[in-house]
């Protein structure tokens, strides 16, 4: 007998059309916001600003321990279940069901959640980097939540992070973890070539502290800012010369001139015989292109790899 094949949510690399998903990513994107904010006004300051990322979990994402003054929390998003859960080091565990609701709520109800645990964390209460910004306690527009396409965004990115996760051992000098920004949505993994990098024109606190050293960085984002579908993307910063006519794996690889990254997009990746060894190519050969052109310390940096 044939082997049954996989529901669309249980498949590792799932279709996820962006325009029939579009209303639940953009509300979705605005609740990883507020958690995330919650992550970084209690997290003790890192680099690159490390402390304010999520993390692709066995249910979901999550902002892994966060202290407070009953010991630690963590808050995880559960894309199985379709729960949001706060869980504390003294065993206390709430819960906020994932559902059609408003920014607004959402964000009224996971503080209103977290006042009861006595965890009162002040953030900036709008989001960022998204055009027409409104404040999480007006927003009233963004109110969309379809479990099955949540699912599918959270199935890619746990495989997405299993590939990136391998692409990172294979570097031994300075590496992010693999972490998921709430800011673009995206989850990514950045190597470093340990020299400062100069300063960028009209950057602003964040971006100057994000590239204050050379990286060259590997992604996933479901989609937008001219992209109109989920991809993967490579850059290095700050971009060397002759980086964006380097010849970059797979074939269907293509550098995008305004973003200033190369893209992979992902159902050119999800339809190769193995999703993850395109992955795997264009990750490498982007990285390539950055380290060869930008003089890194290759021998330095890189774990050598048997043939």
């Amino acid at each position: 007998m044939a082997p049954a094949m996989p529901r669309p949510s249980d498949d590792p690399w799932p279709p996820l059309p962006l325009a029939e998903w579009q209303d639940t990513y953009a509300t979705l994107h605005l609740w990883t916001q507020v958690v995330g904010k919650v992550r970084m006004a209690l997290s003790p300051p890192l680099n690159h600003f490390w402390h304010v990322t999520l993390y692709v979990c066995a249910r979901g994402l999550t902002t892994s321990a966060i202290p407070f003054s009953g010991g630690i929390f963590e808050i995880r998003f559960d894309f199985i279940d379709h729960a949001l859960l706060v869980e504390t080091s003294d065993g206390t565990t709430r819960r906020l069901p994932l559902a059609p609701r408003s920014v607004a709520d959402f964000y009224g109800d996971l503080f209103g959640l977290l006042a009861s645990l006595d965890i009162h964390p002040k953030i900036a209460a709008h989001p960022d980097e998204v055009p027409n910004p409104i404040p999480f306690a007006e927003d009233r527009v963004h109110a969309s939540y379809d479990p099955e396409y949540a699912r599918r965004f959270w199935r890619i990115l746990v495989s997405a992070d299993s590939v990136f996760q391998e692409f990172r051992g294979r570097f031994i000098a300075k590496s992010s973890p693999v972490h998921f920004f709430w800011g673009a949505c995206d989850l990514a993994v950045t190597r470093f070539s340990g020299r400062r990098a100069p300063p960028r024109p009209g950057a602003d606190a964040v971006q100057s502290e994000a590239y204050s050293h050379e990286v060259s960085s590997v992604g996933f984002w479901p989609g937008g800012g001219g992209v109109d579908g989920p991809a993967f993307y490579s850059y290095a910063a700050p971009e060397p010369a002759g980086f964006r006519e380097r010849k970059i794996l797979p074939g269907a690889a293509f550098y995008h001139s305004t973003l200033g990254e190369f893209i992979l997009m992902y159902d050119d990746a999800r339809r190769a015989s193995s999703p993850r060894e395109s992955i795997l190519d264009f990750a490498q050969s982007a990285y390539d292109a950055a380290a060869d052109l930008g003089r890194w310390d290759r021998e330095a940096c890189e774990r050598q790899r048997t043939p």
